[in-house]
């Protein structure tokens, strides 16, 4: 990958990544639940992308979610030229939850395993932190049924998942 690759990953990241510092501290008095301020749209990231997986994650409560990349940043207004080189094609996003606490769990590492529509073609990629979730950016090139595997470890806890998706172009 070309440094223009890599900076328009790390641009994808970053975009991705900022609502979540602001998302730390949006209850306001009302409570760690979803009630509270923080389950209002528009700037709760997670909400972006599609639902892909609820459910457990080993100790955890997990929901991944899958972004399409391009269509985020056209609604960003970045130029197609820009879209043209995005290397991956969509960002996925892990939150784990703390049941006891309701909290995201954020000093975990994953990693996740996705099998393509041709069983033949798969691909590993690692989850880093970023934010309120573990994510990495990931190529799903056509359309069909596809098959994740995640897994995470921290804290002492591991915990993996495995769930489906079929990406209709």
């Amino acid at each position: 990958m070309g440094w223009k690759g890599i900076l328009a990953s790390a641009a994808v990241g970053v975009l991705l990544a900022a609502p979540a510092p602001a998302m730390d501290n949006m209850t306001h008095g009302h409570g760690d639940t979803k009630e509270g301020h923080g389950a209002h749209g528009g700037h709760d990231m997670e909400k972006m992308g599609d639902k892909v997986f609820s459910g457990k994650v080993g100790p955890w409560t997990g929901e991944a979610r899958l972004v399409d990349m391009k269509a985020q940043m056209e609604k960003s207004g970045v130029s197609a030229k820009a879209l043209a080189k995005l290397p991956a094609s969509h960002h996925l996003m892990v939150t784990l939850t703390d049941p006891k606490t309701g909290k995201p769990v954020t000093d975990v590492a994953g990693s996740a395993e996705i099998k393509g529509p041709d069983k033949a073609s798969s691909s590993k990629v690692t989850l880093v932190v970023m934010g309120g979730h573990i994510g990495a950016d990931v190529n799903l090139p056509k359309a069909g049924k596809y098959a994740f595997r995640v897994s995470a470890e921290g804290g002492g806890h591991k915990g993996s998942a495995e769930f489906p998706y079929e990406l209709k172009k």
